[in-house]
């Protein structure tokens, strides 16, 4: 109550009733009343054009019930109400806030994202105590000078404005921890940045830099850096000396080289995708022992340098569309690579079906090349006049070396029994039976059960999925995209190696119940289904789990506790018939869409 005593001191008005009048239908009472208790309120989707008079002066003006019932219980004390500390006015209609704003001087918490606001009152500077400020998703084309007085602010959003230039003192937000500037018409960082030495995370996405302050280095506690989508064609080497560093974001710029970054040790992701990248330096992997991503696609490689293998925690090494005619072989002795993306290289020593594989055949064979030395480059035995027709039918070259099992391509109603005959007693790990006409997966499937890892049964007429194929316990990928299956059999759940599952393009139209027990899913892709609805507290506790495709189904409603799957990295809903989050929320990726929905969480 100190801060509202406070308030009432500067102001001749406290304590008199204002007239009902003025609160409108928009905020009830009850929720007043319960504010008052919690020192909580949340006003967010109320199509609000003007914050009540009422809701400024909650903690100055005596309560309406206090002057109609002068018999209170325990409960109903109003005079020891508590003072307001969150405030959400978040997906109204905002245009602009009161100068009022500072009868509120408890405030730690203020979102208004997802307004119209175009400008701010000089009052907010007022609001000592405020350490979350959302003004995201707005039409703000300025900062106030006062609001650099918040002394005591650790996040600050201001992402989505028309925001061009910030005030040259920006640097005395020192407390600053998270700071979100992104989509915004930004042409250059103030030099006081250096002065945010408390800042953890930094995103300048989708703005107009040309180039970064080197002064930005003085970030010692900076850990998140996104650069995305602006025009930097260099990044200042005093960047290398930012130890603390762990994910940085440069995609969609103009750089022609990778930035060497010796004393970033902790870096765990990079992403240069989209640029002008002609040349991997080796100079520029020798120093990056933690790095977990490396993005390079869409740039302009033609060969990856030998110092690749040194990173030896690398997970996923994303070099798409690039201009990459060959591979270190050496690249299959990454230990922990679980994802290598190739695709849109003009590759001569690899063929282009054993791409379509997947990461672990392609990381097999590179190492059976190291191994083994194999002369034509993996190529298929010629087929001569003195090849047998089931010899030339069956690769068992494929078998042996790259223990695959591929029968895919042949538009065929069945599996040959002499496909499976010719495995005998070699370790399959990939079956590849793809685009055929299969009515039932074949159920000597089962017998590849103890090493099978990677099956594709891929645009076949599957309708179901056959409990022999529920054994395979090694199995580790599925693709069943583009069949006719409605549902899958609960015994799938003995899958509990599966880590990645594609059913798009079938007919479900309930999210496979039996999915939410697989707990080592880290990628299910169901686009182009018919599914309605999901369930979040299930997917909460699917800790595994980064991608979630839903794209093109009947979802009529996004449940915000969704928000929650804080694991989730990628989250598609594009395509859906539900009105909220919109698509403009959609489009600003899967961390601002997973943001909003906890927005809506009811509190």
């Amino acid at each position: 109550m100190a801060a509202a005593r406070r308030a009432r001191a500067g102001d001749p008005r406290a304590g008199f009733r204002q007239p009902a009048a003025e609160l409108g239908p928009a905020v009830p009472q009850g929720l007043l009343r319960a504010a008052r208790k919690s020192g909580q309120l949340n006003l967010a989707g109320r199509n609000l054009t003007e914050v009540p008079q009422h809701v400024w002066r909650i903690n100055v003006d005596t309560p309406e019930e206090a002057q109609q019932n002068l018999s209170f219980g325990a409960a109903e004390r109003w005079w020891e109400q508590t003072d307001l500390t969150k405030l959400i006015l978040a997906s109204n209609k905002l245009q602009c806030l009161s100068e009022d704003v500072k009868l509120l001087p408890a405030l730690t918490v203020l979102d208004v994202h997802d307004n119209q606001l175009r400008s701010l009152p000089s009052a907010l500077g007022q609001l000592e105590n405020l350490q979350k400020l959302d003004l995201s998703h707005n039409k703000l084309e300025s900062i106030p000078e006062e609001l650099l007085q918040l002394s005591h602010l650790k996040s600050l959003l201001l992402q989505h404005n028309e925001l061009s230039c910030l005030p040259d003192g920006f640097g005395q937000l020192v407390t600053l921890e998270e700071l979100d500037l992104s989509n915004n018409h930004l042409t250059d960082i103030p030099t006081s940045f250096a002065l945010l030495v408390n800042l953890v995370r930094l995103s300048l996405a989708s703005n107009q830099l040309r180039s970064l302050p080197a002064d930005i280095s003085a970030m010692k506690s900076l850990r998140q850096l996104d650069c995305t989508k602006n025009y930097l064609e260099t990044v200042p080497s005093k960047l290398a000396t930012m130890a603390s560093l762990e994910q940085l974001y440069l995609r969609r710029n103009k750089l022609r080289a990778l930035p060497e970054l010796p004393s970033c040790k902790l870096l765990k992701e990079l992403h240069a995708g989209e640029n002008q990248i002609e040349v991997l330096n080796s100079e520029s992997l020798k120093h990056l022992n933690s790095l977990s991503v490396l993005e390079l696609r869409d740039n302009k490689l033609k060969s990856i340098p030998d110092e690749i293998t040194l990173l030896q925690k690398l997970e996923r090494l994303d070099l798409a569309n690039n201009d990459i005619s060959r591979l270190p072989y050496t690249l299959g002795n990454l230990p922990q690579l679980k994802f290598l993306a190739l695709e849109g290289n003009p590759l001569r020593t690899i063929r282009r079906d054993l791409l379509q594989k997947g990461t672990q055949e392609l990381l097999k064979y590179l190492r059976s090349k190291i191994q083994d030395d194999v002369p034509s480059q993996g190529e298929e035995p010629a087929v001569t006049a003195m090849t047998l027709p089931s010899q030339s039918r069956i690769n068992m070259h494929a078998i042996t070396t790259l223990k695959l099992l591929d029968y895919s391509e042949k538009q065929a109603a069945a599996i040959p029994d002499e496909m499976f005959n010719a495995v005998q007693s070699h370790p399959v790990t990939t079956v590849n039976f793809s685009k055929n006409q299969l009515v039932e997966i074949p159920p000597r499937i089962v017998e590849l059960k103890d090493s099978l890892c990677d099956v594709n049964l891929g645009f076949n007429k599957l309708s179901s999925v056959c409990l022999e194929l529920c054994v395979l316990h090694k199995l580790t990928h599925l693709d069943l995209r583009n069949n006719s299956l409605t549902s899958l059999p609960e015994e799938m759940a003995a899958l509990s190696r599966l880590q990645v599952i594609n059913l798009a393009f079938n007919r479900l139209k309930v999210f496979p119940s039996v999915l939410y027990h697989i707990l080592a899913l880290e990628t299910i892709l169901l686009s182009n289904n018919q599914v309605g609805s999901i369930d979040p507290l299930q997917l909460k506790k699917m800790d595994n789990l980064g991608t979630l495709d839903l794209q093109n189904n009947d979802l009529l409603q996004v449940p915000p506790e969704l928000g929650n799957c804080e694991n989730l990295r990628t989250l598609l809903l594009e395509g859906n018939p539900f009105r909220t989050p919109r698509a403009a929320i959609l489009s600003k990726g899967t961390a601002a869409v997973l943001e909003y929905l906890r927005s809506r969480i009811p509190a």
